[in-house]
């Protein structure tokens, strides 16, 4: 019996290759109008994937063989359409065929000219032919829909490309052009206009901006303070006052309290000029913080996401305000940063601002002519520069850690406050 039931499984298995290999591809189609042609698949055999190509830049890859497609040609032409089959052992076979369309039903054409009296603007004109449903041009990662006629603007000098995009029958098709911009706008910053402010305003801190970050898990960087739910942040005569306490002095987690606010998933931003007046703290030990981070830290992680430090200040170098950023390709100590001298940080507020475009981050004390650090990599990848997506603002005060406690935590400081006059951020009108 077990001889027998070998030698049927053998020839059995000889058969189904024989089968597997018989199949032939082919299809038919038939035009629903002058631009829309209706394919079905007419392949015999045995075979398990489709892939088709329908020569306008659509495909399809399929199991299904009875699935019928109908697709559109907006432009009159000759298009070579095929039909790749997969075996059940993998072996391919396709089949193709040209067809005609005679007749242009869409084209879609525009026109791009640098303005003759405002030379970092350009006028844009749809030439398309055709009828569609909606459309879009793209350029500096804006958009404006459903404008024939439209003005772009492009701040620095160089090469940028325009795309026109236009939707029929939930297609989208497009075009694209490069325009060269000769000089940059000397006028660029007074384009800004202001779009979102806290000025901490009555008696306690906007929770429709800002939400508290607790705990005391060292936050990546070996910290010793416990941030607590708004018991260290007061809003009192306009001003955010931001306190580290000591608990006791054992200097170990838990051992003092702070506040750590976050504007994420409430006010994000991408470029534009942010501005923070405040006041630092003092005595070694403590380490205030402006910054920001990617808002989609929670998918891509840190340093993938980007960190932007408007500020940081340590406090056993006093009156030595920092600017840093941390991206994949330079991040902890090899992050990009500058110091500056600046003798008042403690006893009197100041404007620590950053300029961010799609061409460099500028980081600055009290005007943009002081700066303190440039950050503008000339070849911009994902691992340099994640800079083009959104970020939110986090203020913080926190004690100890790899950086704020490199000498060590004077106990005798306590309390120690930053105050924060107002968080303001301009962008282009």
């Amino acid at each position: 019996m077990l001889t027998l039931f070998f030698s049927v499984m053998f020839l059995s298995s000889c058969g189904g290759d024989d089968a597997g290999v018989a199949f032939t591809p082919g299809f038919s189609y038939t035009f629903i109008d002058d631009n829309h042609v209706r394919f079905t698949n007419q392949s015999e055999g045995e075979y398990h994937l489709l892939n088709w190509n329908f020569g306008n830049g659509r495909t399809e890859t399929t199991t299904t063989k009875s699935q019928v497609f109908e697709v559109y040609y907006p432009e009159a032409g000759a298009y070579v359409v095929s039909l790749e089959l997969i075996g059940l052992e993998g072996d391919r076979k396709s089949s193709s065929q040209t067809v005609t369309i005679s007749k242009t039903d869409l084209v879609v054409a525009f026109s791009a000219s640098v303005d003759g009296t405002r030379p970092n603007y350009v006028n844009l004109v749809n030439t398309s032919e055709g009828t569609f449903d909606s459309m879009k041009w793209i350029y500096r990662s804006r958009n404006i829909e459903n404008k024939n006629t439209a003005v772009a603007y492009f701040p620095y000098s160089g090469n940028y490309e325009i795309e026109l995009q236009l939707v029929k029958d939930g297609i989208t098709y497009s075009s694209k052009q490069t325009v060269s911009i000769a000089s940059n706008d000397p006028d660029y910053y007074s384009k800004f206009s202001l779009v979102w402010s806290d000025e901490f305003d009555g008696n306690a801190v906007n929770t429709n901006n800002w939400t508290f970050e607790t705990g005391s898990g060292g936050w990546g960087n070996n910290e010793l303070q416990n941030y607590t739910a708004g018991d260290n942040a007061e809003v009192k005569g306009g001003i955010l006052t931001i306190t580290a306490r000591k608990v006791n002095d054992n200097k170990v987690a838990g051992s003092y309290t702070s506040t750590r606010m976050i504007t994420s998933g409430k006010k994000e931003f991408t470029y534009g000029r942010m501005e923070i007046r405040a006041k630092l703290p003092s005595g070694t030990g403590i380490w205030p913080a402006i910054w920001m981070l990617g808002a989609n830290i929670g998918t891509v992680g840190w340093p993938a996401c980007g960190e932007i430090d408007i500020m940081e200040y340590v406090g056993y170098q006093p009156n030595t305000v920092h600017a840093t950023v941390h991206t994949s390709a330079g991040y902890g100590g090899n992050g990009s940063g500058s110091s500056k001298t600046l003798e008042t940080a403690e006893e009197e507020f100041h404007i620590y601002g950053l300029i961010w475009t799609e061409k460099e981050m500028v980081f600055y004390t009290d005007t943009p002519e002081n700066v303190t650090h440039r950050y503008a990599p000339s070849n911009k990848t994902a691992e340099n520069w994640p800079f083009d997506k959104p970020q939110f603002f986090i203020l913080n005060v926190a004690v100890g850690g790899n950086w704020g406690g490199a000498q060590g935590i004077d106990n005798t400081i306590f309390p120690q406050s930053m105050e924060v006059d107002y968080v303001k951020v301009f962008q282009e009108e």
